[in-house]
């Protein structure tokens, strides 16, 4: 029974029929009603099924929006088989078959509706209807939202799914709705979700998040349309697309997903046009199987919070990037398998952790006037059957430019690789390729390097200014499979750092020289005149002895503990040569150390004058430093997590290796990962070249521990733990008065006291960087001395120097 009447107001004319009317219930009042008559419903709750079957109006009172409530105990709340005008009612539905608002014909409006159910759907449009639903909620946690079905349509106009217990907006079986500025939240399924043949929808404007399942999901031939959307917080993948799904994303933002911004697969088809993806957990763009296609224009992904590659191509399927950036993340784009294919046009990659362009297992990678920067390698074709072009790109401050390993060909034709800290190009294990008009210049290494015997093809190629030798080809030795060697026309070099270049630019030769490796010694190579290239070495400047290295350990702040190890140590080598000389046995001293300890404790610092110690008592030839961590030394796929530790091994010959958070290496969740193939590698080398190499790991005191006790082959390398305690107050105040004396400052009264104060105060948490700490806060206060004195016409000398209690940043 209502709660309330029911007034009609009639707008017929005939002389017979009041133009108004009371009616007890919203049933009578709908028998009674005609088309074009506006049904006022007083505030109330009212338990009854209405069936709305004429063009009417039927609404609350004007300025009590909600105050009508449409609330039977089961069936359907609302049903609506006419174009009629519904608002500003509250409905709610309790039956868990049934929708709470059935449209089933007509072109009705509803607007301003508050659904609240636990129905089957929300809203439910089937058939020939086409609604205008307009700034109404649905709020149902139970079943879909709005669902959209059986060839119905309409348009969705501001409104809000705020909860739904499956998909926020379902879509199929020929569904079409327009969806214009719509908010979906909450859902327990998809976000917006569209199955079937001939089922689809156009959204503008949109938000969708925080819901559990996909942002997007379109699948079994259904089609949809984004424009200017954003899809963020979700518990599954941004955009699902699955089963000859075609999508197209337009002027959209698609971030915060904690899997696949994108994944699409099963002959699925993308179109991105000036979207940007970001901080995804695993890839931005996912794309897999035969006929599967993304074409990105004018697309942005970036700032990756996994450890996955930011486009990830597989299977047989087909990605184009047109004028695009991708940069901050781990890797930019992966090809794997027959058949797979990229094409990048005009595109940027940059700030890459690890691989820029990869391509492995038969696929093929086409890249065109790119730019890549800022990466440990800008291309690696991997293995047999693998290749591609690189047409007239630049590969601008990376690692190394170009890897081809494995039988690999690709064609490099027309490119630049500049200021590579490696090397130019790198081909090993029968890698081979053809280098077509490319030029190398600034490497800290080689310009190309070719080992192996590898049957690489360079044609009118230049290398400049490069510190190890233009062009270095090794053969593999007697073992090696790969004994044809590079294939050399019309290449030149001014072999400038260490070299003298000739008048004119002169081709080079192949030389038989050998190499032990990557940045293995300069071989001696000759122009077509026999020319030397190679100029007198300068000579070196005498190296530290032990003690004065020493005094440098003991200047530094703090540390007791561990400068006593390392003297300690330092004392029973230096005794064990005395002993050698003197005809006496010498003890065994393990040289590869742990260092434990929170970070800013000074390990590097210590590591590198422990290496620079023992090159001055000739345990070492060098005593260099090569600093790793987990992505230096981890590949990507089986195989590359070796060739990975090899090469930092051998970087390291004759020095230290310093592998930062070691603990990494052996995560506790490992699974399929390839950190143990690295601590496997690293174990036989430590045993193979254990007199050329000394290996200390480094890491936070618990995790070093759980690390060495999980492996015990490790472990037994290594003769002894030191740990770094953490900075006290004194010792970081002694840091920062060593800062300012080496900048020509001075701390002025009261300073040291405040400073004491606020190292003692400073949050100790796992982010507190210890000498760090104190360097950064020194260059804090040196930012507010700046602030503070600019605004001095005539600054005296004191306070150009003097650092005072207020010149202290805040507590963090």
């Amino acid at each position: 029974m209502a709660q309330g009447t029911v007034q009609v107001t009639h707008t017929g004319t005939s002389r017979w029929r009041r133009r108004t009317g009371e009616y007890a219930s919203l049933a009578a009042a709908l028998e009674a009603a005609a088309d074009g008559d506006v049904l006022t419903v007083a505030p109330g709750t009212y338990r009854e099924n209405l069936v709305v079957q004429r063009a009417v109006t039927l609404r609350g009172p004007e300025g009590a929006q909600g105050s009508v409530r449409i609330a039977p105990a089961d069936g359907v709340p609302l049903t609506v088989r006419a174009s009629a005008v519904i608002q500003d009612l509250h409905v709610e539905g309790q039956d868990a078959a049934a929708p709470a608002v059935l449209v089933e014909d007509g072109t009705p409006e509803l607007v301003g509706l508050r659904v609240v159910a636990r129905s089957a759907s929300g809203i439910e449009v089937r058939g020939s209807a086409r609604p205008t639903v307009r700034r109404c909620t649905v709020d149902n946690p139970a079943g879909v939202g709005i669902a959209v079905l059986d060839g119905g349509g309409g348009v969705f106009e501001e409104c809000e799914v705020v909860a739904a217990g499956q998909a926020g907006v379902a879509v199929r079986s020929g569904g079409r709705p327009r969806l214009e500025r719509c908010r979906v939240h909450h859902a327990a399924g998809s976000g917006l979700t569209a199955t079937g043949e001939g089922s689809a929808f156009e959204a503008v404007g949109c938000e969708v998040y925080e819901v559990r399942g996909s942002g997007v999901q379109v699948t079994g031939r259904a089609t949809a349309h984004l424009t200017d959307c954003d899809v963020h917080r979700t518990t599954g993948d941004g955009v699902t697309l699955d089963t000859d799904a075609v999508l197209t994303l337009a002027d959209c933002r698609i971030h915060d997903i904690p899997e696949n911004a994108v994944d699409l697969r099963s002959r699925s088809v993308l179109t991105l046009t000036r979207t940007s993806v970001r901080q995804f957990g695993r890839n931005g763009l996912s794309v897999w199987d035969p006929g599967t296609r993304v074409d990105a224009n004018q697309c942005e992904i970036f700032d990756s919070t996994g450890d996955y590659p930011a486009v990830w191509v597989s299977d047989g399927a087909t990605a184009v990037l047109d004028s695009c950036r991708v940069h901050d993340v781990p890797d930019a784009l992966f090809v794997l398998d027959r058949g797979s294919r990229a094409d990048v046009v005009d595109s940027d990659l940059s700030q890459v952790r690890n691989t820029a362009v990869s391509v492995s297992d038969g696929a093929t990678a086409q890249l065109d006037d790119c730019r890549i920067r800022d990466a440990a390698t800008g291309a690696w074709f991997r293995d047999h059957g693998s290749g591609g072009t690189l047409n007239n790109c630049t590969l601008d401050g990376n690692r190394t430019g170009v890897i081809v390993t494995k039988g690999a060909d690709p064609t490099i034709e027309r490119c630049t690789v500049d200021s590579p800290s490696e090397a130019g190009v790198y081909v090993s294990a029968g890698g081979r390729g053809s280098f077509l008009n490319c030029r190398v210049t600034g490497s800290a290494g080689y310009g190309f390097h070719v080992i192996d015997g590898c049957r690489t093809t360079l044609k009118k190629c230049r290398t400049e200014r490069c510190a190890r030798g233009g062009y270095e080809f090794a053969d593999g030795g007697p073992d090696s499979a790969y004994d044809t060697g590079p294939l050399v026309e019309d290449c030149t070099s001014d072999e400038s750092t260490g070299l003298t270049a000739p008048a004119a630019p002169e081709p080079v030769v192949q030389t038989a020289a050998q190499s032990p490796g990557l940045l293995g010694s300069i071989p001696g190579q000759r122009t077509t005149e026999q020319e030397p290239l190679i100029a007198p070495a300068a000579p070196q400047e005498p190296a530290r002895t032990s003690q004065a290295v020493l005094g440098e350990l003991d200047a530094l702040v703090g540390l007791d503990s561990v400068k006593r190890e390392v003297r300690a140590l330092t004392d029973m080598i230096e005794v064990g040569r005395r002993r050698q000389r003197a005809g006496l046995k010498a003890a065994s001293v393990k040289r590869h150390l742990v260092f434990t300890g929170s970070p800013g404790t000074g390990k590097t610092t210590v590591a590198r004058l422990y290496g620079e110690i023992l090159a001055s008592l000739g345990v070492l030839d060098k005593g260099h430093l090569v600093e790793v961590s987990r992505v230096d030394l981890v590949g990507e796929h089986i195989g590359s997590t070796a060739i990975r530790t090899q090469e930092a091994f051998q970087r390291a010959h004759g020095g230290v290796l310093f592998i930062d958070e070691a603990y990494a290496l052996s995560p506790e969740d490992a699974g399929r990962d390839f950190g143990k193939e690295a601590i496997d590698t690293l174990v036989k080398l430590m045993e193979d070249q254990r007199e050329a190499v000394v290996v200390i790991v480094a890491g936070y005191t618990a995790e070093m521990e759980r690390f060495l006790s999980v492996n015990p082959g490790v472990a037994s390398r290594f003769s002894r733990t030191i740990t770094f305690g953490d900075y006290g107050p004194g010792e970081l105040l002694r840091i920062v008065e060593q800062q300012a004396d080496e900048h020509e400052y001075r701390l002025g009264p009261g300073t040291p006291e405040a400073l004491t104060k606020y190292f003692a105060e400073i949050p100790k948490g796992p982010a507190f960087g210890n000498g760090r700490t104190a360097r950064q806060t020194f260059e804090a206060m040196v930012e507010r001395h700046a602030s503070r004195v600019a605004q001095l016409s005539d600054p005296s000398t004191d306070d150009l120097t003097l650092l005072y209690p207020e010149d202290l940043p805040e507590l963090p």
